[in-house]
């Protein structure tokens, strides 16, 4: 059965948003790849990001308060050598009752998003196109206006990989409206 093939990134949840840039900045020497007031993404090395923060603050802007609850790790993320080993442990997943309460098309990755039984979130993906392109995409005007992607059908995706589309035709971003942020995922 497919495993991944590499850690990828860590998503934090902060009220610190700038002081965790600059502490991951000093300690890893990273650098940003992509900003804005709700969301940073960066790296140290030739992946597109290693790191990645949401700001709690920008989300909720009037000051009412939140539990603390939401505060720190939001997701793990694991990267898979190609779609098809993607869509492969969906099925095997899904064949057990465990489904992703979130399936998107982020732009540069194809996501599955899965709760651990103590709630933990985890993000499967294979990566949608090269870290240069990743990289570019990331510094666009349409990562800008939709940072978050589009959902997907994995269904319709598993249909499609068995009926012998090419993984390209595969991994390319669905046009459709930005996905709303599940409640599942912590924000």
């Amino acid at each position: 059965m497919p495993r991944p093939s590499k850690f990828a990134h860590i998503v934090y949840s902060t009220r610190r948003f700038q002081q965790m840039i600059d502490w991951y900045q000093t300690v890893f020497e990273a650098h940003v790849v992509h900003q804005n007031p709700m969301l940073a993404f960066m790296t140290y090395d030739d992946e597109h990001h290693r790191f990645a923060f949401v700001n709690l603050s920008a989300m909720n802007p009037d000051g009412a308060p939140e539990s603390r609850s939401k505060d720190g790790v939001n997701h793990v993320a694991y990267t898979y050598a190609n779609v098809g080993d993607l869509l492969a442990v969906y099925e095997r997943l899904k064949s057990i009752g465990v489904t992703p309460y979130w399936r998107i098309h982020h732009g540069f990755t194809l996501s599955f998003y899965y709760r651990d039984p103590d709630g933990n979130r985890l993000e499967f993906q294979v990566d949608a196109c090269s870290v240069d392109q990743a990289n570019a995409y990331m510094r666009s005007d349409n990562f800008a206006a939709n940072p978050i992607g589009v959902e997907v059908d994995p269904e319709n995706l598993l249909a499609r990989h068995r009926a012998g589309v090419p993984e390209q035709q595969l991994l390319a971003m669905p046009v459709g409206p930005i996905s709303p942020i599940p409640a599942e995922h912590g924000l």
